[in-house]
């Protein structure tokens, strides 16, 4: 049966399929067989499946990692970049999973301070919608069920002495503003993937997984190289089925008697416009259909606008944004904005789908957006671990979730070991940006502060593996534009695993939104000559 209450499913123990629960007995699970080449094989590298193999590797677990196409390509890199507790979530009485997700906002900055930073949103008061005391008992609540203690809390705000009235119209005269935050969201998952190769996993982008088979408790698992067709075999004891939008695909071609559905695609899709404001406050506008759409400041000049919830059928691969989503959003800022945003001011538009597990919901938007973790085992064979749904702010518990399993069937190793950690690069306070920035603008005068604070917003305290002994602008290399060298290029392909334009301009860096075409050519064609890169760990 589903818990719905609680977002868990649960069978019959004596089931192929066994799910976790929060109380679950987790000091049992067969002795497998030591002949694999791993412990643990993750199919998928998004947010789940790089989270995963960091935590399974820092406990001791020899671990491979594949993806299809580029780490975070799809759903990961496609989020509202939020790290964040879910504040609609609340009217419809998800109280345990916004309060997890609440709690885990500030472990989440401390360990990726360059990445992850707090937000004010402000949220307008419509006289026709949502009263304006549910809303306050409603920030009230969420300032206090997550553990709060470095955000700001919420208040009230008069929106027309505040700043943050101005963009809007005449009407919204009161409001309130509350605190969560903004993350890179690709960057946060190749710096996972970073940490857990630097701890001694394998990880192989452009590398598909075809599919797997059990023989005496061991997975021999078939993947292909995305570029030549080649296809290699890999053996472990377990599998991490983390492939989102194709964890159904991926569970068929692991098992004989696997269900026919478990996720339900729900697209989500934003735009980017001009910058519409010229504070650094985000917005949520609540909608009369009771959604809601967010407006965000976007890499300095843009504002990131959505996102929509919308069923889909089809394959993953071809999501795109529709046109009648663009005018959603639109409409959905327009009903706030005295000046309204018109959709060929749009400059970008991206979609993603979240594959949120099916409970039944009758409404894309009613859907839960919790996780739940199955686990699976053919008669006598190897265990399979399957996730479903989950979120960007969630992703760091989910993967000690998917740690128990994993210790269930192939015994207990290191601690639990994330909470406290940092990731790549976030080795500062997480209010030591500003000094950071004149540290090492000062070490590095021949690279101008704005291309500093860019490449300490990615990589942070890593800054100085991109630079290592560059002592002038000519060190650094051709200049693509916008303060994107040679140098910090050839960085992201020998060690972030980028390997196409889109990797480095509309992933790792986000500068695809300002270069020209010229620019990307040149970018393309140096890339082209530059050897192929290995990806290396610590140890090279």
């Amino acid at each position: 049966k589903v818990d719905r209450a609680g977002g868990r499913c649960y069978r019959p123990s004596h089931s192929a399929w066994n799910v976790l629960t929060r109380s679950g007995d987790h000091s049992g699970g067969r002795t497998l067989s030591s002949r694999a080449d791993f412990d643990v094989f993750v199919a998928g590298g998004g947010i789940n499946g790089c989270g995963i193999g960091r935590d399974a590797t820092g406990r001791g677990f020899s671990v491979s990692l594949c993806d299809m196409d580029d780490l975070g390509g799809w759903t990961s890199s496609a989020s509202t970049k939020l790290i964040h507790g879910g504040l609609r979530y609340l009217e419809q009485y998800r109280l345990r999973p916004v309060r997890e997700a609440l709690a885990e906002r500030e472990v989440l900055w401390k360990s990726a301070p360059h990445l992850i930073r707090p937000m004010r949103f402000v949220l307008p008061h419509h006289e026709g919608l949502r009263p304006a005391w549910m809303l306050r008992l409603g920030l009230v609540l969420y300032d206090r069920i997550g553990g709060r203690t470095r955000l700001a809390g919420a208040r009230a705000v008069d929106l027309a002495q505040d700043p943050a009235g101005r963009p809007l119209k005449p009407q919204f005269r009161k409001g309130f503003e509350y605190s969560d935050c903004t993350v890179d969201d690709s960057r946060l998952v190749v710096m996972n993937a970073r940490d857990a190769v630097d701890r001694g996993a394998v990880i192989k982008t452009r590398t598909k997984f075809k599919r797997a088979r059990s023989r005496e408790g061991v997975w021999e698992i078939v993947t292909q190289d995305t570029l030549t067709g080649v296809e290699e075999v890999t053996t472990a004891r377990l599998i991490v089925n983390a492939t989102g939008p194709w964890a159904d695909l991926t569970l068929a071609a692991s098992s004989q008697n696997a269900p026919a559905r478990s996720i339900r695609l729900v697209q989500g899709s934003h735009v980017v416009v001009p910058r519409l404001f010229d504070h650094e406050r985000s917005y949520l506008f609540q909608g009369s259909d009771r959604r809601v759409v967010f407006a965000i400041p976007y890499q300095q000049c843009y504002t990131l606008i959505g996102t929509t919830d919308v069923d889909y059928q089809g394959d993953p691969a071809d999501t795109a944004v529709h046109p009648q989503e663009v005018s959603y959003l639109c409409g959905a800022v327009n009903r706030y904005l005295e000046r309204p945003v018109r959709e060929d001011d749009v400059v970008w538009s991206y979609s993603g789908l979240r594959p949120i597990y099916d409970d039944g919901a009758d409404a894309a938007q009613d859907a839960s957006r919790d996780y739940v973790l199955r686990q699976h085992r053919e008669a006598g064979g190897a265990p399979l671990v399957n996730i479903f749904g989950g979120k960007i702010t969630t992703y760091r518990r989910l993967a000690e979730d998917a740690m128990k399993l994993i210790e269930l069937h192939l015994g207990r190793r290191g601690p639990a070991w994330t909470k406290g950690s940092v990731l790549p690069g976030g080795d500062f306070d997480t209010d030591g940006f500003d000094d950071l920035l004149a540290e090492r603008s000062a070490r590095y005068p021949f690279l101008a502060r704005a291309q500093v604070e860019r490449m300490l917003r990615s990589y942070g305290t890593m800054i100085d593996d991109v630079v290592r002994d560059a002592a002038s602008s000519e060190d650094m290399g051709e200049d693509f534009g916008f303060g994107l060298t040679a140098r910090e290029v050839g960085y992201l392909q020998d060690r972030e695993w980028a390997r196409t334009v889109d990797d480095i301009l509309w992933r790792r860096t986000k500068l695809g939104l300002l270069m020209s075409g010229e620019q990307v050519l040149r970018l393309s064609e140096w890339m082209e000559r530059r050897p192929r890169p290995h990806v290396q760990g610590k140890q090279g």
